[in-house]
């Protein structure tokens, strides 16, 4: 069996451009997908899918390590988020041909499963972009907040530290309390709340302060409370915080990985299957992580692709948390792929079709063309001018 083709397919999804990839075998039928979404950089990672395929032209498709290897090292210069989202992409996609070639899912060929269901959570507005990003005010944090249990969820989470640098107003830090403290009041004791700092906080004080600020809220976890280069200070927080500490969504690679648990830098890693380099690589740093007395959360709020992996890697293993996932990011999510399971609020129950169990409707997937993705990093600005991380 050898490879004969590796194609990028661009489907925009209003913030961002989902970037499918499909590899073809010499097997008549046979083929595989992945995903490669990266948002804002969606044609650097088209044009890097285009070239690593000549390097994976003739290949046997299910020597998935050997293929890894090639990516990674025959180009001599190390990946960074751009090349190893197309590396993921394609690593993705290799699997599911496996999978299909042994008429067996992907999870059993992961270790199998180690449970019967993943749970999951979602943002405001299923993931609706307007509401994962804009939402602002107490009231709304806990309307919208309290919509998603209504749904079904038993975890939701929000992005509510606002725009800042390295200090902030109190009247900024006591409205981040005070939304925490209504959306509990909304929700209840029983469902877990995540609050995701977007790595805006400039500064190891400005991020204790906020997280002290959602103590009594009682948060799941707070997500990236630091930009993703203050490996230091995120590992200070994880050591003296209260809060549990989740990050590593912007790590790539296991190396990354391996250093940031060396540190202790979070409670819990969030690697992302489309960025870390893969299903592989993300079980490597899984492993890393669970000999550490780590969890896995994994990042995902790409597309259906991205969750359909995360599906397969969930339930194959132990110490995986909780999945996120943003199924209610545009009303036509179904239309383009079709999922191997009926999904269920809150969770997900074990796919039994062969690969990923997927199918893709290149038809509908051609009337979403690319288009520039909405430009929310524009918002990042302060009063003054200055720009600060989205």
């Amino acid at each position: 069996m050898q490879i004969t083709a590796i194609r990028a397919f661009v489907c925009n999804a209003e913030m961002r451009n989902w970037v499918f990839v499909r590899v073809d075998t010499d097997v008549p039928g046979l083929f595989g997908w992945g995903e490669a979404t990266l948002e804002w950089k969606t044609r650097a990672v088209v044009g890097a899918i285009e070239d690593l395929e000549p390097l994976l032209i003739g290949q046997d498709p299910r020597d998935i390590e050997q293929c890894f290897q090639i990516m990674t090292r025959h180009g001599f210069w190390r990946m960074g988020v751009l090349g190893m989202s197309a590396i993921s992409g394609i690593e993705i996609a290799l699997w599911d041909i496996l999978g299909k070639s042994l008429d067996t899912p992907v999870w059993r060929l992961l270790g199998g499963k180690v449970r019967d269901r993943l749970r999951t959570y979602t943002h405001l507005g299923l993931g609706n972009m307007n509401s994962v990003y804009e939402t602002e005010g107490v009231d709304e944090f806990a309307e919208k907040g309290a919509a998603v249990v209504a749904a079904g969820y038993t975890a939701v989470k929000v992005v509510s530290i606002p725009y800042c640098h390295y200090i902030a107003p109190t009247r900024l830090i006591d409205q981040v309390g005070a939304s925490m403290d209504a959306l509990r009041a909304a929700v209840g004791p029983d469902i877990d709340i995540m609050v995701d700092f977007h790595g805006r906080p400039a500064s190891l004080s400005l991020a204790r302060d906020f997280l002290k600020a959602l103590e009594p809220g009682r948060p799941l976890f707070a997500e990236e409370p630091v930009p993703p280069e203050q490996g230091d200070n995120l590992a200070e927080l994880t050591r003296t915080s209260s809060v549990t500490i989740a990050a590593g969504e912007r790590l790539i690679g296991r190396g990354a990985f391996e250093d940031a648990v060396r540190k202790r830098a979070f409670h819990i890693a969030q690697p992302d299957i489309c960025h870390v380099g893969g299903l592989g690589e993300a079980k490597k740093v899984a492993a890393i992580c669970e000999t550490a007395g780590i969890g896995v959360a994994p990042h995902n709020p790409l597309g259906p692709i991205a969750g359909i992996a995360a599906l397969h890697f969930g339930v194959s293993t132990p110490n995986h948390i909780i999945q996120e996932e943003m199924v209610g990011a545009v009303p036509w999510y179904d239309d383009v792929v079709t999922w191997p399971i009926v999904r269920r609020a809150g969770y997900w129950d074990l796919p039994e079709k062969p690969g990923l169990g997927l199918e893709v409707n290149e038809a509908e997937l051609a009337r979403h063309p690319f288009k520039q993705e909405v430009l929310h990093t524009r918002n990042a600005v302060l009063p003054d001018g200055t720009i600060v991380d989205w």
